[in-house]
């Protein structure tokens, strides 16, 4: 009685493994396809734009490439993950700093279209730049302990940048 339950539990928890991994490559797809689009829009809007005011349109177009590399940074770490079976932290390391300088970009864009920018405005505009700025030191920091990690358990020697 035992066996053929185990024989059950084999099979159901094989079966979830088996959508377990399609959900990863339906999804992967999906961020491959939705990046797709985006760079393909995101050039579509500024070859429209860009006639009328070059410096606006170049900003959403370098706003909106730095959101497909973040799709693409998906993708890739779904593919990681179906051939592995292990999801590392580096990639989402990657994709926090390209968001935050994405939203550096983001306010300088909003800021740079305003006539007159009233000292409310201002502050705000200076403490969302000085978060992200420290977010993206932090999210630095931590990738090159990743990497010191990964180096020390390897046993593979640590490069060090000479000044």
């Amino acid at each position: 009685m035992l066996e053929v339950k185990d024989e059950k539990l084999r099979r159901l928890v094989s079966w979830m493994r088996r959508l377990d991994q399609w959900g990863y490559i339906t999804a992967g797809f999906s961020f491959l396809f939705l990046g797709m689009l985006v760079f393909a829009y995101s050039w579509f809007a500024f070859a429209t734009e860009a006639g009328k005011l070059f410096l606006p349109a170049a900003l959403t177009l370098v706003n909106d490439l730095l959101l497909v590399i973040i799709l693409l940074e998906l993708f890739r770490t779904v593919i990681r993950f179906l051939h592995t079976d292990v999801i590392t932290l580096e990639p989402f390391l990657n994709i926090g700093i390209i968001a935050s300088i994405r939203r550096i970009l983001t306010a300088g864009a909003e800021l740079a279209h305003l006539t007159e920018v009233p000292q409310e405005l201002f502050q705000r505009y200076l403490l969302d730049i000085g978060l992200n700025v420290v977010v993206v030191v932090v999210l630095t920091m931590a990738v090159y302990l990743v990497h010191r990690t990964q180096a020390d358990t390897t046993g593979a020697p640590i490069p060090i940048a000479k000044p």
